[in-house]
């Protein structure tokens, strides 16, 4: 039966509860618990499916199996032995909701069991209390059927997006964890300890731990391996797969210092920086229980989550502007927290959340005008009605005269020749492309909506998600089709704004805090008036 994630109080004695956690428990029970004082305890995968883990000690190190001492520069190997996967059940998940969101979530399955489905809603997400506060992330993931096996997961998943142009993905149930043990290689190659699993090293200073040759970037252009070193006890452990996995298990302050970097341009005016801090924070406890549901961790360290890259991305920049703003996170109408996503660029407007997501309304995720002063925009500020105009206008958008502003994510051009956009679109079975159509638009004008008429038939493409990944992952959909020929031999879009638009535009925060909005003002106007709350 699918669990759902309860109730993870820190109200208890937090140092008594460490002194006395379960190593493996701490890492499959997808909750959050806490630090000694009194913040979130994180857990980050680094590494995972390997033949072996190899840590290096900085500093003076303990291993828990044989309580062995690693000295400051030796290297240690961590292999799985006997390792056999978790058992894990698979379904299509096609949208979810927030818990408070029923009706929304009754009207999608009624959709998807009216188109044949056997829809069901899974609860997945927990609630947390932070010293008389109360988070509530549980969210109902709408699937097609009961989950089973994951080539009849993958299979109506295909169909739902080939059908009915949906979004997919694959929702994971776990039904017994992976088995193994851990061996422990010492710097002379002796197999001098073993653990069934999962082995820790702790550093005993904060010199930290390196891990060889981590993945990165993983399906980007960057993807590629490097030496990272990190804060905090990292645990190697079985993973899903059976293989070797490094996990960081450390408080969010330390977490949240690998990430902002990574994220955000350290360079950036410090107000900026700290506005950054509050929304990782917010984007942490919204995920906590409802990713990575069949893993020994509650977050990954790449875009899926957030990227971490450890104490080897901090800069001391980024680290006084998470100090200044310590604990804050967001929270908006009736209480709740706010899910502060972010993207990087949004092109002189941000968007709905629905119009992203397919998501109820949230009022803290509405589109607003991203200029300051300006008259003449004033027919755009409430929803630009008029793309093709807009993209045309000097808009004076923060992301556009920021310091750090790239003129190409401001506004772009991207063709497709017939050859090429045909190819892509074969899967659709339209045959000939004869007309693209955007119909729907957001506030901030991204589609909401790609008509594709071909000569074999006439398709639909719903969520501005799904319209960019079927185009070859396109910038955003803030953008207008302007055809080549009669009939078409290419099609050119020309549009603006890199990412989904949804929240905190980050360029255009560095351009709020260039002149003088601070923090707390910059997350005001992003997340529709909501106020930072110091949670510890």
């Amino acid at each position: 039966m699918l669990r759902a994630l309860l109730l993870a109080a820190a109200v208890a004695l937090p140092a008594l509860a460490a002194a006395a956690e379960d190593p493996l428990e701490l890492l499959w029970s997808h909750r959050l618990d806490f630090a000694p004082d009194g913040s979130p305890l994180v857990t980050v995968r680094i590494e995972e499916g390997a033949s072996e883990i190899a840590l290096v000690a900085k500093g003076a190190a303990r291993i828990s199996a044989g309580g062995l001492q690693a000295a400051p520069g030796s290297t240690w190997r961590f292999r799985v032995e006997d390792g056999a996967p978790a058992k894990v059940r698979w379904a299509a998940q096609v949208a979810d909701f927030r818990l408070r969101d029923r009706d929304a979530a009754r009207k999608a399955l009624e959709v998807w069991r009216g188109r044949g489905y056997a829809a069901r809603a899974a609860i997945v997400g927990g609630i947390f209390g932070f010293q008389g506060r109360v988070i509530d992330n549980r969210r109902q993931a709408i699937l097609l059927a009961e989950p089973g096996d994951r080539d009849d997961a993958e299979r109506m998943a295909r169909d739902a997006e080939a059908r009915f142009g949906a979004t997919a993905t694959l929702f994971e149930d776990l039904v017994e964890r992976p088995s193994g043990r851990i061996a422990v290689v010492d710097p002379a190659g002796r197999t001098v300890a073993r653990a069934p699993g999962v082995v820790v090293m702790e550093p005993r200073d904060a010199a930290g731990i390196t891990v060889l040759q981590v993945a990165h970037d993983i399906g980007y252009a960057a993807d590629g391996r490097e030496d990272r070193t990190y804060r905090g006890r990292i645990f190697v452990t079985v993973d899903a797969a059976g293989k070797a996995a490094a996990v960081g298990v450390l408080p969010m302050e330390e977490l949240v210092r690998g990430i902002v970097p990574s994220e955000i341009f350290a360079s950036a005016p410090v107000e900026a920086l700290a506005a950054q801090a509050v929304a990782a924070r917010g984007e942490v406890l919204a995920k906590i229980g409802v990713r990575h549901r069949a893993d020994p961790w509650l977050l990954c360290a790449e875009q899926h989550c957030q990227v971490y890259k450890g104490l080897s991305g901090e800069h001391p920049r980024t680290n006084g502007a998470i100090a200044s703003s310590r604990g804050e996170v967001l929270f908006g109408a009736g209480g709740n927290l706010v899910d502060s996503v972010y993207s990087s660029t949004c092109g002189g407007h941000t968007e709905d959340n629905e119009v992203v997501w397919g998501t109820p309304p949230d009022p803290n995720l509405r589109g607003v005008p991203d200029w300051i002063d300006h008259p003449e925009l004033s027919r755009h500020a409430a929803k630009v009605s008029d793309v093709a105009a807009f993209l045309d206008a000097q808009v004076p958008g923060m992301c556009r005269t920021a310091t750090f502003a790239r003129a190409e994510k401001f506004r772009w051009e991207r063709r497709f020749g017939r050859e090429e956009l045909e190819a892509t679109l074969r899967p659709m079975g339209v045959g000939s492309i004869v007309s693209l159509r955007a119909e729907g638009r957001g506030s901030s004008g991204r589609a909401t909506r790609l008509v594709v008429e071909g000569t074999a038939g006439t398709r639909e493409v719903t969520g501005e998600l799904a319209i960019r990944r079927l185009l070859k992952n396109l910038n955003s959909s803030l953008f207008v089709i302007e055809p080549e020929g009669s009939p078409p031999t290419a099609w050119t879009f020309r549009g603006g704004g890199w990412g989904h638009g949804v929240g905190m535009c980050q360029m255009g925060a560095i351009g709020r805090a260039e002149r003088g909005h601070d923090h707390r003002a910059i997350l005001r106007h992003y997340y529709s008036g909501a106020e930072t709350v110091r949670l510890y």
